[in-house]
């Protein structure tokens, strides 16, 4: 989505994170809203899918769906945007390690507006 003054809101990262249903789990208390010029977005959804690979049913777990965007004054090259990206990825990666046991995830790079 461009805004009437030129800015691009990119994602950089999509998909999803988990945890046990019966888990309360705030994950404000993990994840910022915001990393360094990223947002952090979550929701929760369904289940996008009835089994891990494992063959574990996911209807125990609670699903957020996952975004990291950011907005560009115009949409940069994707070079660049691979970089942010890539930074993104990096500076996100210990924030979710550090995320209790049971806790999962699943991010891949997605580079298009929103």
């Amino acid at each position: 989505m461009t805004d009437s003054q030129g800015r691009a809101a990119i994602r950089l990262l999509q998909g999803y994170l988990w945890h046990p249903a019966e888990t309360d789990l705030d994950l404000e208390s993990y994840l910022p809203r915001e990393l360094d010029e990223a947002y952090l977005l979550w929701d929760v959804v369904q289940p996008p899918f009835a089994f891990f690979e494992n063959g574990e049913p996911t209807a125990n777990q609670t699903f957020y769906q996952f975004t990291v965007l950011q907005v560009y004054d115009a949409r940069p090259a994707a070079e660049e945007l691979n970089a942010d990206a890539l930074a993104a990825s990096g500076a996100l990666g210990p924030l979710l390690e550090a995320t209790p046991g049971g806790v999962g995830w699943q991010l891949w790079e997605d580079l298009r507006e929103l």
